[in-house]
């Protein structure tokens, strides 16, 4: 099934129950900041899955890409976990109270966990790979000339990204910096970095030399 919305670059929106609740949770839990970039993600994730010939659960794939960044919200910002954790633990309870099969649950889950995690999710499910390939669009730029520019401009229309980069990275700083050790090892430890007086990154090969371990 597809929604009553046309395609938007080729690319629609599933028509399920199971979408349409999560589009309901996310655009009534979040900002429109994260609402909007989550939709972008699901497009321009879809399309790169189009464009590579790959099969993959538009639902799921969805699913992943609506509740990505739910992490950052201002209710998980004392739970000690990396917000990915948050996100892909709220996308399982919402997959599971609604019957959703296992397999299904683990690829949504994976797919969230792993999306700041470059270089892994590329080789997995494709919903795992293009949660990540459309986060990576829509943050980094990464593959910018692989999208049109009337389908960019098609999806951009839909969900537009004033001053983006600016309130993206804000986004990241609220959401991360009251757990500051989430950041040990990987990418968000460049924003806290850039934006928090006082933050020192974990330090790989200093923590392995001032481990317990006696020599």
């Amino acid at each position: 099934m597809t929604s009553d919305l046309p395609p938007i670059a080729g690319v629609s929106v599933p028509d399920t129950t199971l979408a349409q609740e999560a589009t309901e949770l996310v655009r009534d839990t979040t900002s429109p900041l994260i609402y909007d970039h989550s939709r972008r993600v699901y497009f321009f994730g879809a399309l790169r899955g189009r464009d590579q010939g790959l099969s993959f659960d538009a639902e799921l794939l969805y699913i992943g890409a609506m509740f990505h960044d739910l992490g950052l919200g201002e209710r998980f910002r004392d739970s000690g976990r990396r917000f990915e954790v948050d996100g892909a633990d709220e996308a399982r309870r919402f997959l599971r109270s609604r019957g959703v099969p296992e397999d299904s649950v683990r690829r949504v889950w994976t797919a969230i966990a792993l999306h700041t995690t470059p270089g892994i999710p590329e080789f997995m499910e494709p919903e795992v790979a293009l949660v990540t390939a459309g986060v990576e669009y829509d943050v980094l730029g990464i593959g910018f000339d692989t999208v049109s520019d009337t389908d960019r401009a098609a999806i951009v229309t839909l969900h537009p990204r004033p001053d983006f980069k600016r309130r993206i990275l804000r986004a990241f700083t609220e959401g991360i910096s009251p757990k500051p050790e989430t950041t040990f090892g990987n990418v968000k430890a460049d924003v806290l970095e850039h934006y928090v007086s006082g933050f020192e990154r974990g330090d790989f090969v200093r923590t392995i030399l001032e481990s317990p371990w006696s020599e």
